[in-house]
């Protein structure tokens, strides 16, 4: 399990940032974010979360909710990654690039 999983599911805050340019013009690649343990129940659309679909840890946009399937979890640009219920943390502070 990554570092990041298990300290969001110990339910501390942390700060993390990843490479990719997915979530422009919100996110730029490596721009650190403040994520918050959170449930899947508790996100809505719009939500930035970090999350794992079929094995790929993503910090992305929730797309959409389904009580049965999870989020639908999506980047900036229209892709979609799927639906998981594998959710960590949520976006809770976007931080100035350094």
């Amino acid at each position: 399990m990554n570092w990041k999983i298990q300290k969001l599911m110990n339910g501390e805050t942390i700060v993390s940032k990843e490479p990719g340019n997915s979530m422009l013009p919100i996110l730029k690649s490596k721009q650190s974010v403040v994520l918050q343990p959170v449930s899947w129940e508790d996100c809505k659309a719009g939500d930035i979360v970090y999350c794992k679909v079929r094995g790929n840890c993503f910090t992305h946009l929730v797309k959409g909710k389904n009580a049965r399937r999870g989020l639908l979890i999506g980047n900036n640009h229209g892709g979609i990654n799927g639906w998981t219920k594998n959710v960590y943390g949520k976006v809770i502070e976007i931080l100035p690039m350094s």
